[in-house]
C-alpha cells in the first residue's frame, strides 16, 4: 500500500495547524508541537524547508512564529509533498539501476507519483480548513483558557 513518509505527515500537519491558528497571531512551533505530537527536532527543519520553498512565513520576536506565506486558497498539498520530498531525496540511497527495474517499474512508478502529485495539487489548505471546521475541531483560540501556574 502507498503511504505517505513520516516527515511527510508531518510537514501537512504542521501547515495545516498553522493555515487553522494563525489567527490573528502567527503560530508558534511548541504550539505545533503540543497540538500535533510532532517531535520537535524534526518540526524546526521541516518548517525552515516550507519557509525557504515559500510556503510559510516565518515572524521573529516574542510574539513570532509562524503564517502561511499566501493565502490558504493558494498553497496546495502537492507543493508541500514536493519540498519534502527534495529534502528526503536529499539523503536517499540511488535506486537500483538494473534494467528490469529502470526500464519497467521507475516508469510506471514514475506515472503513478505524477498522477497523485495532480491530485494532491487540487487540494487546497482552505479545503483541508472547511474540513476541520465542519467536524467541529476548535482552533487554538477557541480552546479554553489554561491558567496553570
Amino acid at each position: 500500500m502507498l503511504r505517505l513518509s513520516r516527515k511527510t505527515e508531518l510537514a501537512l500537519e504542521a501547515v495545516l495547524d498553522v493555515a487553522y491558528n494563525a489567527r490573528p497571531a502567527p503560530v508558534q512551533s511548541r504550539d505545533i508541537t503540543e497540538r500535533q505530537g510532532i517531535p520537535a527536532r524534526y518540526l524546526e527543519q521541516v518548517l525552515q524547508q516550507l519557509v525557504r520553498a515559500g510556503i510559510l512565513k516565518g515572524m521573529r520576536g516574542p510574539r513570532g512564529g509562524y503564517i502561511l506565506a499566501r493565502e490558504r486558497r493558494r498553497v496546495t498539498l502537492g507543493e508541500i509533498v514536493r519540498v519534502v520530498s527534495a529534502m528526503e531525496a536529499e539523503s536517499e540511497t540511488p535506486a537500483s539501476a538494473a534494467e528490469l527495474g529502470a526500464k519497467v517499474i521507475a516508469p510506471i512508478w514514475n506515472e503513478l507519483q505524477a498522477e497523485i502529485l495532480a491530485r494532491l495539487d487540487a487540494i487546497t489548505m482552505q479545503d483541508l480548513c472547511a474540513r476541520a471546521e465542519a467536524l467541529g475541531i476548535p482552533r487554538a483560540d477557541e480552546r479554553g483558557a489554561d491558567f496553570t501556574i
